[in-house]
């Protein structure tokens, strides 16, 4: 199979977890809204959210993907780096609502970053793609 075969399904599983995540999120405000504490609940929620519009964006990157006419390695490189990002940056935030504290950083500040990083750099192959395809 095809990298952009294999890589949305992935994806879309994942958005699963998020729901479940959110459910998860929704149960800990209305039932204890004390449990997590607001610096933990702000983690919880950015975590969730980064990860939800994240994994929608690389639904959209992946129809792209055969547009830059890569050969299925470098399309495995660019799906790998796409999904590892969005899994590092949305992990680094709760990463550091379990280790971190408040206005330091922490391992999970590094993932966030490294997430951020690699995102970037799948999202820029992308573009260079598309332009030299044009």
């Amino acid at each position: 199979m095809e990298p952009t075969e294999i890589l949305p399904i992935v994806a879309i599983f994942s958005v699963v977890t998020v729901e479940f995540g959110g459910h998860a999120l929704l149960r800990f405000i209305t039932t204890d809204p004390d449990r997590l504490g607001a610096f933990r609940e702000r983690f919880f929620r950015a975590g969730h959210a980064h990860a939800g519009v994240l994994l929608i964006l690389s639904l959209v990157y992946l129809l792209y993907l055969p547009r830059a006419g890569f050969g299925d390695g470098l399309e495995w490189a660019c799906g790998a780096a796409l999904l590892g990002g969005v899994l590092a940056q949305s992990g680094g935030f709760f990463l550091h609502l379990g280790i971190g504290q408040q206005g330091r950083s922490s391992a999970g500040t590094l993932l966030t970053r490294t997430g951020a990083l690699l995102l970037a750099v799948a999202l820029i192959a992308l573009a260079a793609g598309l332009i030299r395809a044009a």
